[in-house]
């Protein structure tokens, strides 16, 4: 809104320069280096930049502290054996580099999950030779991910390391510490005592029992325990050779390199050979780059390596972005378990008939992973108990009758039970759940304490609205709440945006009636948005109609709602005159996940704070 004689707004201006978001970097973490704090995290910052891509079937389970016998008397190799479906990570060139601080620290007691019995429904880790089938469908998803907070340096500058570095006379002497003289021997056949063949490309890597001993207890097992390992050279067919490196490389001098193809193999190996630290630096990558697009496949990732915090993230953005999660091409290669879950999840927000549309394209997916033809009775085969967790008769009846009814997945009595159940006055039983699910409430952030009117003061003449706010925890944007005409009944028309700095995450164009009431309008996007704490965003609307309205006053810089504290300043978008203290845009709609819901009593009204 804008008063008449075009005067400035009297808040001050606020400007927040773009993020820089290089492309194709490698992105170095010194110990020395501190990022700002709101964009660290507990076990070390870990961030991305360039967009990467996640697909593919999660890989095995990782071994139990139990197997490690087991896993040494096999001769280290610890696979299961037989085919299982591929695991394909989108190519990206961007990574991440972690630096250890080179310091004593005593290592945390580390108890890994059992490995579970792998089926046909499991997914598993294959080498570049797995069959085309997987392959194919791995190679569909392409799911960009950009997350920002970063340093760049050259590729240079990393940890300089393999038999190059020992070609010199006297090469110890050119190393300034013993990581450099540790990491110059890393897959260096120089002084190597075993021989390593990985993967299903049999690559040799040579490395040093002693090192490998200080590192892991699964290779002090291998080596030195009661069964240890007389051979010289070990075949190790379950481990991706890049992953293989990469536990060495933290193995020897404390590195960790990350990169898109890399971070679920390195995982397993880290799981595997019981490195806890190298192993939680997967996960916080896993956790930054998580988006509406991956969650599912990362859910499933998180359910089978046992990572409760990967999983109550995956959770939290499933259940706030459930359309796009469900008709990601990541839901059709989950397994079976993390399917039952997603179905019977009452926190979805979604329609039934999408989540309906979600398991008949994951049945299809599953037919052709098996060689059959997706058939309406070998999807239903598929699905099995999975499709009565469908709460198919709290759908429309419009809905039932396009698509479940003639999807021919349902025998003919269940078609003619749920007609009737939602026609006849006596209801017949049926098979499916009837009650809809709960979903996520819809919370609201007022910022203004009244609001007011004066005659030919505040217009609209195409100019934008805006105000910048952040939050002290994650949360999902919904909507805008909007003021409308102050002179009467009228129709709005509104371009709304919300931004970060140097990206627009969601805009819409959407249209509101306004009754000519003080009261606020909502106007939704069209999917939420996840918006992170301590980050400034920019909320905008341009608003079209009726001139004179209702706008806000006495406006609050912080508001506490539901758990959630929202800081606001002015945005240097703002050239319509909403600020601070007055203006348009005077409620943000928002979800916030289901962990702090219910950890935070709730409470119909919203302490403020000036």
């Amino acid at each position: 809104m804008a008063i008449d004689n075009d005067e400035p707004n009297s808040q001050p201006s606020v400007s927040v320069s773009s993020l820089h978001q290089p492309q194709r970097a490698a992105v170095y973490y010194h110990p020395h280096h501190h990022p700002h704090p709101s964009s660290q995290v507990s076990c070390g910052p870990v961030h991305l930049s360039t967009p990467f891509n996640l697909v593919g079937p999660p890989p095995l389970a990782p071994f139990s502290s139990s197997s490690v016998s087991n896993s040494v008397a096999a001769g280290g190799s610890g696979g299961q054996s037989g085919h299982q479906p591929g695991l394909s990570i989108g190519s990206s060139s961007s990574a991440i580099t972690i630096k250890r601080e080179s310091r004593c620290v005593s290592q945390p007691v580390y108890s890994p999950p059992p490995s579970p019995t792998l089926n046909n429904n499991s997914l598993a880790i294959s080498s570049s030779s797995g069959n085309s089938n997987s392959n194919s469908t791995s190679n569909k998803l392409r799911n960009s991910i950009t997350v920002s907070s970063l340093t760049t340096v050259p590729t240079t500058q990393l940890l300089a390391w393999g038999p190059e570095q020992t070609r010199e006379p006297n090469w110890q002497a050119n190393k300034a510490n013993v990581r450099e003289r540790n990491a110059a021997m890393l897959t260096n056949e120089l002084m190597s005592d075993v021989t390593f063949i990985v993967g299903s490309c049999k690559r040799r890597i040579h490395a040093h029992k002693y090192v490998l001993c200080v590192g892991s207890g699964v290779f002090y097992a291998m080596f030195h325990g009661k069964l240890a390992e007389s051979k010289s050279v070990i075949e190790i067919p379950d481990v991706e050779p890049t992953a293989f490196e990469s536990l060495l490389r933290y193995i020897y001098c404390d590195d960790i390199c990350l990169e898109p193809d890399n971070v679920l193999v390195t995982l397993y190996a880290a799981k595997k050979y019981l490195v806890p630290n190298l192993a939680r630096a997967c996960v916080e990558f896993l956790e930054t780059s998580l988006s509406a697009r991956n969650a599912c496949l990362l859910l499933s990732q998180g359910r089978l390596f046992e990572e409760l915090n990967l999983m109550q993230r995956c959770w939290e953005v499933i259940d706030a972005q459930a359309e796009i999660a469900l008709s990601s091409e990541g839901f059709s290669e989950i397994d079976y378990s993390t399917l039952e879950s997603i179905l019977s999840r009452e926190t979805l927000n979604a329609k039934e008939i999408s989540i309906f549309n979600a398991a008949l394209n994951w049945a299809k997916s599953e037919c052709q992973r098996h060689g059959q033809e997706p058939t309406p009775e070998n999807q239903r085969k598929r699905l099995d108990k999975a499709l009565h967790l469908i709460r198919i008769p709290t759908m429309s009846l419009e809905e039932f009758a396009n698509g479940p009814a003639q999807s021919g997945l349902l025998t003919l009595q269940e078609t003619t039970d749920i007609f009737l159940h939602f026609t006849a006055r006596s209801k017949p039983s049926v098979l499916f759940p009837t009650k809809k699910r709960v979903g996520l409430q819809i919370q609201i952030c007022r910022r203004f304490r009244s609001s007011a009117y004066r005659s030919n003061q505040w217009r609209y003449r195409g100019r934008c609205d805006s105000i910048q706010f952040s939050v002290d925890r994650r949360i999902f944007i919904v909507g805008f709440g909007l003021y409308g005409s102050s002179s009467g009944a009228a129709d709005y028309k509104v371009k709304m945006e919300l931004k970060r700095p140097g990206k627009v995450l969601a805009e819409n164009h959407t249209k509101f009636f306004s009754d000519g009431s003080s009261n606020t309008f909502p106007i939704y996007f069209q999917h939420p948005i996840q918006v992170e704490a301590d980050i400034y965003y920019t909320a905008s609307a341009i608003i079209d109609g009726t001139e004179l309205s209702f706008f806000g006053q006495d406006g609050l810089n912080e508001v506490t709602v539901h758990g959630v504290t929202f800081h606001f300043q002015c945005s240097s978008d703002s050239t319509n005159g909403t600020g601070t203290s007055g203006g348009q845009i005077p409620e943000l709609l928002f979800y916030v996940p289901l962990e702090q819901t219910q950890s935070t009593q709730r409470d119909d009204k919203s302490s403020i704070h000036m």
